[in-house]
C-alpha cells in the first residue's frame, strides 16, 4: 500500500524519504545504498522500509 510513515522497528520517520529514493534509486540508474546514504538513512532497519516497499495503490484502489 502506502510507504509507512515511521519505520516499525525503532520508529525514526522513513516516510519523508520514499519520492525522493524511488525517484532516483527506482527509476533512476543510482545505487539503492548510495541513495540511502546521501539520504541520511542509517539504520538497517529503516533502510529495508525503503527497499522492500511494493507500491499497490494503483493495484488495489479499483476495488475500493
Amino acid at each position: 500500500m502506502m510507504v509507512p510513515v515511521r519505520c516499525f522497528t525503532c520508529g525514526t520517520v522513513v516516510g519523508e524519504h520514499w519520492g525522493e529514493f524511488k525517484e532516483r534509486a527506482r527509476e533512476g540508474d543510482e545505487d539503492p545504498a548510495e541513495v540511502l546514504d546521501e539520504l541520511g538513512v542509517e539504520r538497517a532497519c529503516c533502510r529495508r522500509m525503503l527497499v522492500s516497499h511494493k507500491d499497490l495503490v494503483d493495484i488495489v484502489s479499483p476495488y475500493q
